[in-house]
């Protein structure tokens, strides 16, 4: 494995927790997080603009 490989890895990952962490922080404060975000988690984005708060 080469070290290219390697950190082209490690920079997905990082973005991946980068997203989840966007997407998080957003719910928590109650407002709706960005499409890019969502989607790098594979969440469908007019799903989850169309779920509510109960």
């Amino acid at each position: 494995m080469s070290s290219r490989t390697i950190a082209s890895g490690f920079n997905a990952f990082i973005n991946v927790v980068g997203s989840a962490l966007a997407v998080s922080a957003a719910t928590r404060q109650y407002r709706q997080p960005g499409d890019k975000d969502l989607k790098r988690l594979g969440i469908d984005p007019d799903q989850f603009h169309g779920i509510r708060r109960y």
